[in-house]
């Protein structure tokens, strides 16, 4: 079904459809979802809120993560609460422009994420193999820079797939079988030719994705010589700790990723529709939901800060 403006055949809303073949489940599916997203909002709320408030986290690892933890609560907050409302009170129609916006800030906030970590790669870089000079490098203008940069990348990057997903005719119906806006799921719901879509869509991959994985392997590749060169044991497994749990962020993220596009490209026909549907939303959840646990369990100054905020706030509430 076309909108009202069949002129240019744009559809006034598209119909997203949820988990195609399994509509039954979707108030028991949302379940788990709902939760991830209450965990991925707390944890990341609350690792800002510590390290904007511990003046001992006010160092360029943190501000990363501060930022990382920006990018993904935000992320998850684009595509939970339509989700939500799709599942439980089945709430399928969002509009032609809405859409669009979903999709642009769902794939901006991928890559700033994937950039983000390229950032705290290189951080750990520079603060192993050269020490010395790691204030000096990593100011806070350099920061704020690199930072922005990451977010301009994202933007000029991923607007071109709402332009491009805009020109296409909708003569065939507007029904997504999807939870949220993903630039392909739209792109095909079209009678047009969308195959500059689908080139584009693997050109930004490979400039956002693959520079990423590259800078990131370059980085502990030299991590790993340097720590290795160290005469102390005791040196060597100190330097490992500082980059376990951003290994643990990077395995998160990188390997839903990849298991997605991998399957998306060559196993797409032995694996059911609502699989895809459903790792591409554990994809977008997982890493915001696990990066806030994965840190401050193995984080020492975060759990130091956790644990000085707590008995702080105790002792306030005592005195009061």
């Amino acid at each position: 079904m076309c909108g009202e403006n069949s002129s240019s055949l744009s559809p006034g809303y598209f119909i997203l459809n949820g988990v195609p073949g399994l509509e039954a489940a979707h108030p028991w599916i949302a379940l788990p979802f709902c939760l991830l997203y209450v965990i991925a909002v707390l944890g990341n709320c609350g690792l800002i809120y510590l390290i904007g408030h511990e003046e001992a986290l006010h160092r360029p690892m943190y501000y990363f993560l501060a930022l990382l933890s920006f990018t993904d609560v935000t992320l998850c907050t684009t595509t939970v609460p339509n989700m939500l409302c799709i599942f439980w009170f089945n709430l399928k129609e969002i509009d032609f422009n809405a859409c669009l916006a979903q999709m642009f800030f769902v794939h901006m906030l991928t890559g700033m994420e994937s950039g983000v970590l390229m950032l705290m790669a290189l951080d750990r870089y520079v603060a192993i193999c050269y020490p010395l000079r790691y204030a000096t490098i990593l100011t806070n203008p350099v920061i704020a820079k690199a930072g922005l940069a990451t977010f301009l990348r994202g933007v000029l990057l991923i607007l071109p797939f709402a332009l491009l997903t805009k020109r296409l005719p909708y003569c065939r119906g507007n029904f997504i079988p999807h939870t949220y806006c993903d630039h392909m799921s739209v792109a095909k719901v079209s009678c047009g030719n969308f195959k500059v879509n689908a080139i584009y869509g693997l050109l930004a991959a490979l400039l956002i994705g693959g520079f990423d994985m590259f800078c990131i392997t370059v980085s502990y590749t030299m991590i790993l010589r340097a720590v290795v060169s160290l005469s102390s044991a005791d040196a060597r497994q100190k330097a490992f700790g500082t980059c376990t749990s951003h290994i643990c962020a990077i395995v998160i993220t990188y390997v839903p990723a990849l298991f997605t596009i991998f399957t998306h490209r060559f196993g797409g026909q032995n694996i059911p529709h609502h699989v895809h549907i459903l790792i591409a939303n554990l994809y977008l959840m997982l890493p915001p939901t696990l990066n806030p646990i994965v840190y401050g369990v193995k984080t020492k100054q975060i759990r130091e800060g956790v644990i000085k905020l707590f008995f702080k706030e105790k002792d306030v509430l005592v005195m009061k």
